[in-house]
């Protein structure tokens, strides 16, 4: 691998045991603990790791929180999101799910949910998707704690406990220890790099992007099959994968006859970056595992997310999630909002009749909430599509307009050369209803839901680098050296 971060030591990872107070102490603590040692060739003083050239190996750091005093099993009403779905039909029940990728925009929201719907929570992460800020001068919307003063505060208000694991996927010596010690029911996995721009802007974001994605992904595989065959992965699609076909996109699967034969096939795939194409690859590894090994799978192919808040992040600011606006990993709908409070025109990408999925992230922590709790069959590869809306382009643009107005913000729209190779306009209709099939209730978008976005923007729009709104990643002269935005 290219060291294109030119941070080798921090993808690199070392694992020590768990902090846990001797059942004879009178005390426990309520707060993650790092650990101040040397081995393997980096010095590691809680998440810094500096390479210690008198050794030469990697190794795996993690950290902790306290050890809870209990293991209640989730006790909510199955068609809320319960496991007790899979239960009645005598299937394990999930109380201890793994968030891989747990400090993400969509991770943490959903590792706070399910710690606060009972399960016990574990987060995994290599706290590289805050690097690739710091690489590219970006920074989110608004200000993200440290994953340990998150943990630590959601802890002191809730006193449930979070641990957590620092590492990379990739590493499987690292994998294979947080699998062996948090024996997980459930893994829930968002780790991978996750912005098609990202992975369009030179060699060796392409090449980090399929490997970070691919591999990562076939270790969690192959660390349920070894260590846990029991644990139903969850794993994080996109509606990318199917690109925007001129006939319906069914959930997964299309029946077809060819030649007066007829059979149900995966439904083809036309992936549009080279992040879309990691996905694709990753759902053709997790369907085969699941024929040839047994593991039971769910592959969410999720659609554009939007909004900040949830039931959860809106308790404390330090449990704030992040939100970005940016052309490399700002969506959107948010990237509209932000842009609307700081008065720039929305930047409608060429035609603007490029339609997708969207959904509320209050709705995709319900969605993997029920795909837990509401498990498939060993062997057992599903493929659900999440999302509860579609939109095109324009669409979004006259909502937030019209939405801006109410607010009394002076919204204007103007079309920018498109960066990316797309249809402009196109058919699109697909297909979701298996997750309300099993209870799902969306949070459709609205106008108290825009204004809620607006509001939030116009509070944070001193944090706004307005250099970083315009499209900065052509993928007609994706370049081979790495480089940063401004090169």
């Amino acid at each position: 691998m290219p060291h294109l971060l030119s941070t080798s030591s921090t993808l690199k990872s070392c694992f020590s045991r768990p902090f846990t107070q001797s059942t004879s102490q009178q005390h426990t603590t309520d707060y993650p603990r790092c650990f101040t040692f040397k081995t393997s060739g980096y010095k590691c003083n809680g998440l810094v790791l500096q390479q210690d050239p008198s050794s030469h190996r990697s190794c795996i750091v993690r950290a902790a929180a306290a050890v809870p005093a209990s293991r209640e099993a989730p006790a909510t009403n199955p068609r809320s999101g319960s496991s007790q779905a899979a239960a009645a039909d005598g299937l394990p029940k999930a109380q201890k799910v793994m968030v891989i990728g747990g400090d993400g925009y969509c991770g943490w929201a959903t590792a706070l949910h399910l710690s606060n719907k009972g399960y016990e929570v574990a987060i995994v992460d290599s706290l590289v998707r805050r690097l690739f800020d710091h690489q590219l001068g970006l920074d989110s919307l608004t200000p993200i704690a440290s994953i340990h003063n998150r943990i630590r505060r959601w802890k002191s208000l809730t006193g449930k406990t979070i641990e957590l694991y620092v590492g990379d996927i990739c590493d499987f010596e690292f994998l294979e220890e947080a699998f062996r010690s948090f024996q997980p029911d459930a893994a829930v996995h968002f780790g991978e790099q996750r912005s098609a721009p990202y992975s369009m802007i030179d060699r060796s974001r392409a090449i980090f992007t399929q490997h970070n994605n691919v591999i990562g992904t076939l270790n969690v595989l192959f660390a349920i099959k070894e260590f846990q065959q029991d644990c139903h992965l969850v794993k994080l699609g996109t509606m990318g994968e199917y690109g925007t076909p001129n006939i319906d996109i069914e959930e997964g699967y299309i029946t077809i006859t060819h030649n007066g034969r007829t059979d149900t096939l995966p439904y083809p795939k036309q992936a549009s970056s080279f992040y879309h194409l990691s996905k694709v690859h990753d759902s053709h590894n997790i369907a085969f595992t699941c024929k040839a090994w047994g593991i039971r799978a769910t592959d969410l192919n999720q659609g554009v997310v939007y909004g900040v808040r949830t039931e959860e992040t809106e308790m404390h600011e330090e449990l704030q999630n992040r939100l970005d606006y940016d052309a490399v990993f700002g969506t959107a709908l948010n990237r509209f909002c932000v842009q609307a409070a700081v008065g720039h025109p929305l930047t409608v990408y060429g035609k603007g009749g490029q339609t997708r999925g969207y959904l509320d992230i209050r709705d995709t922590v319900q969605c993997v909430e029920l795909a837990i709790a509401n498990p498939g069959r060993p062997g057992e590869f599903r493929v659900f599509n999440q999302f509860t809306e579609q939109f095109s382009v324009n669409e979004l643009a006259s909502l937030v307009t019209n939405a801006g107005k109410k607010v009394g913000l002076d919204v204007k729209t103007t079309s920018v050369p498109n960066p990316r190779v797309e249809a402009e306009e196109h058919y699109y209709n697909a297909k979701h209803t298996k997750l309300i099939e099993l209870g799902l209730q969306p949070h459709l978008l609205s106008d108290s839901l825009l204004d809620s976005l607006l509001n939030f923007a116009v509070k944070y729009k001193d944090r706004v680098d307005t250099k970083q709104i315009m499209p900065s990643v052509s993928w007609k002269s994706i370049g081979s050296k790495p480089k940063t935005l401004t090169s």
